[in-house]
């Protein structure tokens, strides 16, 4: 079993209503998180590598509304996703 499939069961564990629940604004911050460190990683190895940079911005950008949409909707919901992400 791949790295990145127990990374994803741990998410939906975690974050989702059961495993196969890609839909929840939860799961998919936790997702967006995951690719966001990821590509900060990898900008900071490759400073020079604009297109990635520019993903990650709109990743971040993307995060950032579902962030919002969560914290107008359900403020709980929201304190909780922050507290579990860190």
């Amino acid at each position: 079993m791949s790295v990145q499939l127990i990374d994803n069961r741990e998410i939906f564990e975690k974050f989702g209503k059961n495993e196969r629940d890609t839909g929840r604004t939860e799961v998919q911050v936790a997702f967006l998180t995951k690719r966001i460190h990821y590509l900060t990683e990898h900008i900071k190895r490759n400073p020079k590598d604009y297109h990635s940079r520019q993903g990650l911005l709109k990743l971040v950008g993307r995060r950032r509304r579902l962030l919002d949409y969560l914290n107008d909707r359900n403020p709980v919901r929201y304190r909780e996703l922050i507290r579990g992400l860190k």
